[in-house]
């Protein structure tokens, strides 16, 4: 009987789990495990019944950021209801799973990686592999998840009652408490692949985890803590050179802040940043395209500057940049953290703009202690920006689980503002899902206070 893992490939989560099914294959130990790609919850039973009926273990594997959590639980939901007769496992990841194990294992998910998936994905298929059922340290997995596995389906001779405590997992206890040490390794970036090479599957590559400034609204500092660790220059250049291999046309990449690229602080190292773009470049060649500081990944507004800019001119192919100014209020940008002021996001902008780039200006409304002043000082600024040449990237705020302000509230942003926002939608000045936001926004209070009432 061997583990296959069945990757529910969907939404929030797709890229994560990319990148932890291809952590499989640098353990010498777990390169032969099969992975099956699953679009959907339908996909996931028909696999997941194929893969049972052979003899073999089903392990599906979840990955979902906060505002894809109810959706997910639905579809959790639903895949258990066809699949009762079925011995599988479910195994959550992700920033909300990192951040609310109860919550995710109280939804149905036998068991929770928490923090970065890589290593624990590894010791979890390596423990399967063995014979033994992965659980947290501290105790055996609860009776509920070994029931799971019928004798008749034991794994190995240890029987299901073997068990392997694996750092960074979670599960529930038989009396249902929550048995966790919290996340697991923090690993070099280069240890593991930043996609799934032999599946095919390409995201945008990785190439820092964390984040120095730890901004009050951002989960990024929860998932992977308020320090940076950088991705090689010589290992994103052999990412790069498989994707063209595998007939990839362009690459993007994933940081928290793009012109922090090999640094340890707040510093630009920009001799690092032209190291790993003019590597790309040359493994690219001419025809294909290279985008940085652009989806899914800003620049922080104070490290914008002539020499920055006239780098990234030498090497990538797109004429915009994401900026991260958030608010117009100085007061705003001082209460969440930010670490810059308004100047520096109106210097950033006018930069852009006479090196003949777009700066695409991100904005954050609604947030806790916000007031109609600070939106009409952020409404201010916006219009002042478009003038200057800068589209506007809204957001609304969401009070995500593992951040200061997870308790929070948002505040309502009143119809005028909204109007204004309208207006400048209107004129292709502004872009944004911040109408969506506030609705999961709303939809996360409801979620907290639905626990906090034994709901």
């Amino acid at each position: 009987m061997k583990p296959v893992l069945l990757a529910h490939h969907a939404r929030s989560g797709a890229t994560a789990l990319n990148v932890v099914t291809a952590a499989l294959s640098a353990d010498a130990r777990t390169r032969e495990v099969e992975v099956r790609f699953c679009p959907g919850r339908v996909s996931l039973v028909d696999e997941a019944r194929q893969v049972a009926a052979r003899g073999d273990l089903p392990v599906l594997a979840w990955s979902f950021y906060s505002p894809d959590f109810t959706v997910s639980a639905q579809d959790l939901a639903w895949v258990k209801a066809r699949t009762q007769d079925v011995s599988l496992l479910h195994l959550a990841g992700g920033a909300h799973a990192t951040a609310e194990p109860l919550q995710t294992l109280e939804a149905g998910f036998d068991l929770v990686a928490q923090g970065e998936g890589e290593p624990i994905i590894v010791e979890t298929f390596a423990a399967l592999l063995d014979g033994k059922l992965p659980c947290a340290p501290g105790g055996p997995p609860p009776l509920a998840l070994g029931d799971r596995l019928r004798p008749s389906q034991r794994l190995s001779q240890h029987g299901p009652a073997a068990h392997s405590p694996i750092p960074g997992l979670a599960h529930l206890a038989d009396d249902g408490a929550l048995v966790t040490r919290g996340p697991g390794d923090r690993r070099p970036l280069d240890d593991f692949p930043a996609f799934n090479i032999a599946a095919g599957k390409w995201n945008a590559i990785e190439i820092t985890r964390g984040c120095v400034y730890a901004c009050t609204f951002c989960q990024t500092p929860t998932l992977f803590k308020a320090r940076f660790r950088h991705r090689s220059a010589a290992n994103v250049h052999e990412h790069v050179r498989a994707m063209v291999r595998g007939g990839g046309r362009y690459v993007r990449f994933l940081t928290p802040t793009s012109l922090s690229y090999g640094a340890t602080g707040t510093e630009v190292v920009l001799p690092a940043i032209d190291e790993l773009l003019a590597g790309c470049r040359e493994a690219l060649g001419p025809e294909r395209k290279l985008y940085f500081g652009t989806f899914p990944s800003e620049v922080r507004p104070e490290h914008v500057s002539v020499e920055a800019l006239r780098v990234l001119k030498r090497w990538v192919d797109n004429d915009s940049l994401v900026i991260g100014g958030q608010s117009g209020s100085e007061r705003m940008l001082a209460r969440t953290r930010r670490g810059h002021d308004v100047e520096a996001i109106e210097r950033a902008v006018r930069l852009c703009v006479e090196e003949g780039i777009r700066p695409d200006v991100d904005f954050l409304l609604g947030m806790p202690g916000e007031d109609p002043a600070d939106r009409a000082l952020s409404m201010q600024l916006a219009r002042k920006l478009v003038d200057q040449g800068a589209r506007i990237h809204s957001h609304a705020f969401m009070p995500l689980p593992g951040t200061p302000l997870r308790g929070e509230s948002p505040t309502e942003i009143e119809p005028e503002i909204a109007l204004s926002m309208s207006q400048l939608e209107s004129a292709g000045a502004m872009y944004g899902q911040w109408r969506k936001q506030q609705q999961v926004g709303q939809e996360l209070v409801a979620l907290r206070k639905q626990r906090a009432s034994g709901g």
